[in-house]
C-alpha cells in the first residue's frame, strides 16, 4: 500500500497548523511549527495566494494527513457520509473519529494516529473481546477496546498512557488506565473535535 515515508513535520508546516503527527514532540518547543511557522521549501517564506479551489484543497489535505488516510479512503468515507442523514461535513468527521485507529489514539494508548494504526495492524488490541487488526473498523456506543494481555507490557503503550494527561480523553470515550480498557459511551459530536477544521470546504471540493 502507498504510504508517506518523508518527514511528517513538513506536512504540519505545509498546512500551517499542528496535525499532531509526531506524538509528544508536538507539545514541546521542538515542534516544527513552533520553530519555523512557514511552508517548507525555498519559496516557503513567500506570500501564498490561494484560489477558492486552493483553499478547499488545503483543507482536504489537512484532514487527510491528520487522520492518516489515502485519497481513495477519504473519498470513500465522504461518499458514505453523503448517504447519511444530517450535514455531510459533520457526518464525515464523525466517521473519521469512529475509526478504530483514531479511537486507540484518543484513548491514550498511543501518542499518534500513525502509531495507533501500526499497533492495531499488529494485533495488540481487542474489540468487544475479539482480536482486531483492521484500523478502519467503526466503533459504536457500548464497544470496548482493550489491550491484549500479552501486549500490556509493551513499552510504547505503557509510556503513552503515562503521558496521556496532556491529551484529554473526549467525553464520548472512557478509559480505565489500570486495566488498559476503554469504552465508547456515545457517538462523537462535532463539538468534541477542537482542531481547526472547516469541513464545509471539503464538501464543496468533493461536490465540484
Amino acid at each position: 500500500m502507498a504510504r508517506y515515508t518523508g518527514s511528517v513535520c513538513r506536512l504540519c508546516r505545509r498546512e500551517g497548523t499542528k496535525l499532531f503527527l509526531k506524538g509528544d514532540r508536538c507539545f514541546t518547543e521542538k515542534c516544527a511549527i513552533e520553530r519555523r511557522a512557514y511552508p517548507p521549501g525555498q519559496h516557503g517564506q513567500g506570500r501564498a495566494r490561494f484560489s477558492d479551489y486552493g483553499v478547499q484543497l488545503r483543507e482536504k489535505q489537512k484532514v487527510k494527513r491528520m487522520y492518516g488516510l489515502l485519497e481513495k479512503q477519504l473519498r470513500k468515507t465522504f461518499e458514505a457520509a453523503s448517504r447519511m442523514k444530517g450535514r455531510t461535513g459533520e457526518n464525515l468527521l464523525m466517521l473519521l473519529e469512529r475509526r478504530l485507529d483514531n479511537v486507540v489514539y484518543r484513548l491514550g494508548y498511543t501518542t499518534s494516529r500513525a502509531e495507533a494504526r501500526q499497533l492495531v495492524k499488529h494485533g495488540h488490541f481487542r474489540v468487544n473481546g475479539k482480536k482486531a487488526q483492521t484500523p478502519s473498523i467503526l466503533v459504536k456506543p457500548g464497544f470496548t477496546i482493550e489491550v491484549r494481555d500479552r501486549s500490556k507490557e509493551i513499552t510504547r503503550i505503557a509510556g503513552a498512557l503515562e503521558t496521556a494527561e496532556g491529551r484529554a480523553v473526549p467525553q464520548w470515550l472512557e478509559v480505565e488506565k489500570a486495566a488498559m480498557k476503554g469504552t465508547v459511551k456515545a457517538m462523537p459530536q462535532r463539538e468534541d473535535i477542537t482542531l481547526p477544521i472547516d469541513e464545509q470546504l471539503i464538501v464543496e471540493l468533493y461536490s465540484r
